[in-house]
């Protein structure tokens, strides 16, 4: 699972009518609190949920960057290997998954890429995502993974999208062997991280706040300790809204789920069990778990959770639209290697995607009015960006991404065909 790959070597609720919803979506302005929607008959409907995507912003390709990356090959794929040939488009490249982007392989560092991943999203219904973060040191390839970060809150701003924070705390024992911390470090490094995120992104608009407080979950157990982590946080002003994964820690509000595969869907069941006596937690909703770890020769496979046609997802995204959690988070984006992505691919297309459509549309009463062909629009601006580079048509682009982060499909269509028509 996640919390096991190998580290790199070699709210307050306000009431609001259903109406405000649909404006929040179209204008794509980030709102600080989750809404509740009214049938303005008197009677209150179900909070409206904030949907989150786990994003991995680990990946390095050509052409962007110089060499390929160890999440696409483990060391044992080769993207460049002789007789890929063809385009990105067309061709299969060898990568470290069992899946194929629809995009092909991409740079998590790259704006264009960005921008096409989260207009994805927005058109779906997902309101923002939630970073896989590993800190501020440049052990491993954690440098590169925060410069893709700043590069994706930058777009994530941009669009209106919400994002938070996921803290990697495994880099912590990662630290200690490569002699960059010691043990009696351990608190103090982890405390100056976070105030970091506190002085530079818990204030940015689109960061997810619950109530007043900013959104931290950390991944793992192989970091700090619960007392490590009450003895941090306490550093911390002012104090955040912190879940902790599977379980919630004494200095959390609360725990998240991560989908584990040798439970599968009983696993969410267990989870919810445990977090009925919890302030607040965090749902999540998965596709399926698919590793390529055995066959890149990483370590053996964590199991599997299949996909069954779309089942696990659908049935894991309407128990958390139907559940208390306030944050759901889906798991995940990008997670290739691990084959949880949602992100559209060969194998799958738009599927999930549109599945999240429909619940969107079931719970908000027709105020989400996305239709399905939307969803490759973004791709098909990520073609345009990719072909026409001069001053003139980067402006018309941007134009159209701005259009489609507001909900406002035709328009954007109309903007694209100019270029087709070239």
């Amino acid at each position: 699972m996640k919390s096991g790959r190998p580290s790199i070597v070699t709210v307050s609720i306000v009431p609001i009518s259903i109406v405000l919803v649909a404006v929040l979506f179209i204008l794509g302005t980030p709102a600080k609190v989750l809404a509740q929607e009214s049938n303005g008959k008197g009677r209150e409907r179900p909070l409206r949920k904030l949907l989150l995507a786990h994003y991995m912003p680990w990946y390095q390709a050509k052409p962007f960057s110089p060499a390929w990356g160890w999440h696409w090959t483990m060391n044992k794929f080769n993207p460049a290997a002789d007789g890929a040939g063809g385009s990105l488009d067309s061709a299969k490249l060898q990568i470290a998954s069992h899946f194929y982007p629809l995009i092909g392989p991409y740079d998590t560092a790259d704006p264009a890429v960005l921008e096409c991943q989260l207009l994805q999203m927005k058109l779906a219904g997902i309101d923002g995502v939630v970073v896989d973060w590993y800190g501020l040191t440049d052990l491993h390839d954690y440098a590169v993974l925060h410069r893709s970060t700043e590069q994706l809150l930058v777009q994530a701003e941009r669009l209106g999208m919400r994002f938070a924070i996921c803290y990697e705390d495994s880099t912590v024992p990662a630290l200690i062997k490569a002699g960059r911390l010691t043990e009696g470090q351990r608190v103090e490094h982890v405390a100056k991280e976070v105030a970091w995120l506190a002085k530079n992104w818990f204030n940015k608009k689109g960061y997810v706040h619950l109530g007043s407080k900013p959104v931290l979950l950390s991944f793992g157990q192989s970091g700090l300790s619960d007392t490590e982590w009450t003895a941090c946080l306490g550093k911390i002003t002012p104090s955040v809204a912190y879940f902790s994964e599977h379980q919630k820690r004494t200095s959390a509000m609360g725990g998240f789920d991560w989908p584990i595969p040798k439970e599968g869907v009983a696993g969410v069941a267990r989870f919810e069990q445990n977090a009925m006596g919890w302030p607040e937690s965090i749902a999540v909703v998965f596709p399926r778990f698919v590793d390529i770890y055995a066959e890149a020769g990483v370590h053996e496979s964590w199991g599997r959770i299949e996909d069954q046609r779309g089942a696990v997802f659908r049935q894991t995204l309407q128990r958390a639209f139907d559940g208390p959690a306030k944050i759901i988070q889906i798991a995940t984006w990008n997670d290739w290697g691990e084959g949880t992505q949602v992100e559209p691919s060969r194998e799958f297309g738009y599927r999930d995607l549109e599945a999240i459509q429909l619940i969107r549309k079931a719970k908000t009463g027709g105020a989400f009015m996305i239709q399905s062909d939307a969803l490759r629009l973004p791709s098909e601006l990520l073609k345009l960006r990719r072909r026409y580079k001069d001053d003139a048509s980067v402006k018309q682009l941007d134009q159209v991404a701005i259009l489609l982060s507001r909900g406002q499909v035709e328009p954007a269509r109309r903007g694209m065909e100019r270029f087709f028509s070239k």
